[in-house]
């Protein structure tokens, strides 16, 4: 059974969503559409590609997915069907793919661009349609061999330091970094450490939410694998003053 998804930052209040639905049903009646969300914040690339590259894997090899974050926003950006570690993504070539992942692309088109103010419904949802019904890339667009790419920001990481940032604040203000549970627990094995979030200090990674008290900061590695600062039953980023790209540094005692 074919899936597409969808990920959006057309919000939930207009019909946005719901005619680009309608349009995949109206030549692939059969597919599945699943909702990634519709509220990515308006034209926020890094926004998108988290949330993408958070929940793409959970989904079938070959599902297909289509992205409408910021899509009718530089002159230039063309229009992209891509395969990627066995996936299918339909959307802007604004470099958002390249935030979702470190593997080379299996192949790329670039789709024929239309004039029209509705892209994820003139261009991308015909796309994603398609292909679920098992059309191959080439017969959508003419083949390419690159794409626009973003780079996230790297944690450096050595014996003393690993430095990281915030790549997301949640619904929940909590911050969300991209230090991995994987360097951490290289580096720290039996050393004391102290992780540095704003002007607060600590000295412990919780396993759960509820290990604090309501109030209290609580750190710990997400489902994820990502470090993640919180208040627990409140915000984070609001009472520690943070946002993203905010620095956090976890040093290591000699």
């Amino acid at each position: 059974m074919a899936i597409i998804t969808l990920l959006t930052d057309s919000g939930d209040s207009d019909y946005y969503a719901g005619a680009i639905k309608a349009k995949i049903l109206g030549l692939n009646p059969s597919v599945t559409i699943v909702d990634l969300s519709h509220r990515i914040d308006p034209c926020d690339i890094a926004h998108g590609a988290y949330v993408l590259k958070s929940v793409f894997r959970n989904f079938p090899v070959g599902t297909v997915h289509l992205v409408g974050v910021d899509s009718t926003g530089n002159r230039d950006d063309g229009y992209l069907a891509l395969q990627l570690e066995d996936h299918f993504f339909v959307g802007v070539d604004n470099g958002l793919f390249g935030l979702i992942s470190d593997q080379a692309h299996q192949q790329v088109v670039q789709l024929t661009k239309i004039e029209t103010t509705f892209p994820e419904k003139d261009i991308l949802a015909p796309a994603a349609a398609w292909i679920a019904l098992g059309e191959k890339l080439p017969a959508l667009g003419n083949v390419i061999t690159a794409y626009r790419k973003m780079l996230n920001r790297q944690v450096k990481a050595t014996k003393k330091i690993i430095a990281g940032h915030v790549i997301r604040v949640d619904a929940y203000g909590n911050l969300i970094t991209n230090i991995g549970k994987t360097e951490f627990e290289i580096l720290t094995k039996s050393r004391n450490y102290t992780i540095q979030v704003g002007g607060e200090k600590f000295r412990r990674v919780h396993t759960n939410y509820h290990q604090t008290e309501q109030g209290e900061c609580f750190l710990i590695f997400n489902s994820l694998g990502l470090l993640e600062v919180g208040i627990y039953k409140g915000n984070a980023s609001e009472l520690l003053g943070l946002q993203y790209d905010s620095p956090v540094n976890i040093t290591f005692d000699e």
